[in-house]
């Protein structure tokens, strides 16, 4: 079952599949019905069993209403053995690529919503009412085996470029640290959020293991842990970070941004550093300000980037 053309992963022979949708950041859950004789009224993804990844392909289409052609096969994880009671049942995680939101859910599922995937700890899904160990986090430990979370790492304030430069030259050396190279997708450092680093992971211990403090903050969970902390690198806040939190971080500004007509702004650089102004005009194209000087003898107006001022009393103040 599945070919390795398609896994790349060696050849996969398996009991069932639970196939996790995307369609760009978001994750689609589907919620079984009432009378469902596994989960009932649990969220799941798509669920099912195939021979191929085209059957698979249709599976989805067949759930969700989405079109064959709208579906991409993205790739597989390691299949995990699950205690169904009556039996251990080997479950395939695949991901599949959606270019379209629309679903019309049909069959066992009852209802459908796209979800940020930093959310699913909100939602009760398959697996979680099973007598497993973890079996809360089943069900997303799959997820992170296909997708991956964004993970906030605590570091000391106006230390966070060296943190992140730290995190990827670890990655990258010559040590034990590149084995989490597939784990550990991306190192983030917005310059707007001081204090932090964001860190996209399969997994919560990956991101622990490479700022050397797998274990968290409980001393004993550590003890025996041949690890060497990074830097300045405090911690890892608990859970996944919903992106939609995060996004206003990723977007660039305009240096103009918050500056109204009306503001009192201070000079912060040039002749006329320490000058108060008061705004007169913002031109965002631009991204320049024109002002005028009000603690001059005589009146003088000028016009300077939105980032050699910054903002001392708002209009509103």
């Amino acid at each position: 079952m599945f070919s390795t053309s398609v896994t790349e992963k060696g050849d996969y022979m398996t009991d069932a599949f639970v196939v996790f949708v995307r369609f760009e950041e978001k994750l689609l859950l589907l919620k079984r019905g009432e009378s469902d004789g596994d989960f009932p009224g649990l969220w799941d993804g798509v669920w099912g069993v195939a021979d191929t990844p085209e059957e698979v392909i249709q599976r989805v289409s067949d759930s969700t209403g989405i079109p064959v052609e709208s579906l991409h096969y993205d790739c597989t994880g390691p299949e995990r053995g699950i205690d169904m009671g009556r039996s251990l049942v080997d479950v395939m995680p695949i991901l599949v690529i959606s270019n379209t939101d629309e679903i019309e859910v049909k069959g066992r599922y009852t209802e459908g919503r796209w979800v940020d995937p930093g959310q699913l700890q909100e939602y009760r899904c398959i697996f979680s009412d099973i007598d497993m160990e973890n079996a809360d986090g089943l069900f997303k430990e799959m997820y992170g085996s296909v997708g991956s979370f964004l993970f906030i790492v605590k570091t000391a304030i106006g230390a966070e470029k060296r943190v992140a430069d730290e995190m990827y030259a670890r990655l990258h050396g010559s040590g034990s640290l590149t084995t989490l190279q597939n784990d550990i997708m991306s190192i983030l450092h917005p310059p707007a959020m001081r204090g932090y680093v964001f860190v996209e992971s399969s997994a919560l211990h990956h991101v622990e293991k490479l700022i050397g403090r797998s274990g968290g903050r409980d001393p004993k969970a550590r003890r025996g842990l041949n690890q060497t902390p990074l830097k300045n690198a405090k911690t890892v806040l608990p859970g996944e970070a919903p992106l939609q939190d995060i996004l206003p971080y990723l977007e660039p500004k305009a240096v103009t941004s918050g500056i109204e007509v009306g503001c009192i702004v201070e000079i912060v650089t040039g002749a006329f550093k320490g000058e108060k102004a008061r705004v007169i005009s913002v031109a965002e194209m631009k991204e320049e300000v024109s002002m005028e000087l009000y603690e001059q003898p005589i009146p003088m107006t000028l016009n300077m980037r939105g980032d050699h001022v910054r903002v001392i009393e708002r209009v509103d103040d």
